[in-house]
């Protein structure tokens, strides 16, 4: 029997969430994932406000509720006031991922300097794994090339379904 791994993607995002501007950055986590990950894949997306009790509540229903083994949110990492999606993901894990965030960090650092200034975190929530992106296409696109390989292994450890890649996983030497 197939098993159909749900995969969370949330846009957090005041302008989106109030239809004034078009959601680009949650299209592309989707393409991104589906282009990379085989077998039977279900995709359940999801836009919130910047606001910390919706994010937090999201998350929560699509890890237990959906029963979404990886939730991946895309913006609200940033310093501005605002920016809260790294708390609410924070709030609603059981145990932090710190070395996702530092990596996303190290890659982005080699294009713009001010990719110190992301906040990306990643946690556990029982078997689901809850990772923030940034909001820029091109940066979800270099954030996941530097984590997607970790990210089945780190599912399947916290006893979620094994995802399987479309290559070997090219970690850095």
């Amino acid at each position: 029997m197939t098993v159909t791994a749900r995969i969370g993607v949330v846009t957090v995002s005041d302008r989106v969430s109030r239809g004034e501007y078009e959601d680009l950055s949650g299209p592309a986590v989707r393409e991104y994932l589906l282009a990379h990950l085989l077998g039977e894949v279900e995709v359940v997306e999801r836009v919130v406000a910047d606001e910390r009790d919706q994010i937090a509540a999201l998350l929560v229903e699509l890890v237990d509720t959906e029963g979404c083994c990886l939730v991946v949110t895309t913006g609200g990492t940033g310093p501005a006031p605002r920016d809260v999606t790294p708390e609410a993901t924070a709030e609603v894990c059981d145990r932090l991922l710190p070395g996702f965030g530092e990596r996303m960090r190290a890659v982005s650092w080699e294009k713009v300097p001010s990719a110190l200034l992301s906040r990306q975190v990643a946690g556990l929530r029982g078997s689901g794994l809850i990772l923030n992106l940034p909001g820029s296409p091109g940066a979800i696109r270099e954030c996941l090339e530097a984590v997607l390989p970790a990210i089945p292994h780190g599912i399947a450890l916290a006893g979620g379904p094994r995802l399987e890649l479309d290559a070997p996983p090219k970690l850095p030497h």
